[in-house]
């Protein structure tokens, strides 16, 4: 019963850090949108891979590797902002020409690999310090509600359970947004990927802007 509760607890955690609409989640939705749920799944197991990273950080009490995160926040958060940046500058140029060919062609904008795909939403969630911060305080509220330290075991049932909640998401996500994608033509693509680059943009401009204003 306990081991079922760490692993809901997780779950719920892992749910919880996913769910807020932020950089990954638009890059999977926009991915979804121009190459199917599969692409924008994908994407987002780099969003889950990155969120069990920091859940292991947390849950395992890897305190040199937490401090470690804590001591280059500037850079990552410069990383990140730079980051996001480019990618939306990338998705309002991007051209949307070939993502609706008819059946059987081949699109003219071809996918990115496994690997980049996977990649970049994973680069995009380690390089924002925050989300360990909120690991931390949402496993400490486990923990306080459980009333005693976990094992090394119990920490391994925490993380598993957060990778499902996240990797769930992405999926419930990129399924929903997949169904709903096909009636959207050329014109409606092109709108959305200047939409969604420029909220990417914003948020690059926000996470640079917030530490220019830390720093001064």
């Amino acid at each position: 019963m306990y081991t079922l509760f760490l692993l809901a607890g997780g779950f719920l955690i892992g749910l919880v850090v996913a769910v807020p609409i932020g950089p990954v989640n638009l890059v999977c939705i926009r991915r979804t949108c121009a190459y199917g749920p599969l692409a924008g799944f994908i994407s987002g197991l780099g969003g889950a891979l990155g969120d069990g990273i920091f859940a292991a950080v947390t849950a395992f009490g890897l305190t040199a590797i937490s401090q470690l995160i804590e001591g280059y926040a500037t850079v990552l958060q410069v990383a990140g902002g730079v980051m996001l940046l480019g990618f939306g500058l990338q998705v309002f140029r991007s051209d949307v020409s070939g993502l609706h060919e008819a059946e059987g062609a081949k699109p003219k904008d071809k996918p990115p690999s496994l690997a980049r795909t996977i990649l970049s939403t994973f680069a995009l969630t380690i390089t924002n310090p925050a989300t360990l911060f909120g690991f931390t305080a949402l496993f400490a509220g486990l923990a306080s509600i459980t009333m005693q330290e976990p094992s090394f075991i119990d920490a391994a049932v925490m993380v598993a359970g957060v990778i499902a909640g996240s990797t769930s998401w992405w999926f419930m996500l990129t399924t929903f947004v997949g169904i709903f994608h096909r009636h959207i033509d050329n014109g409606v693509m092109r709108a959305i990927n200047r939409l969604f680059g420029v909220l990417v943009s914003g948020f690059g401009v926000a996470v640079l802007g917030n530490l220019a204003a830390r720093l001064i």
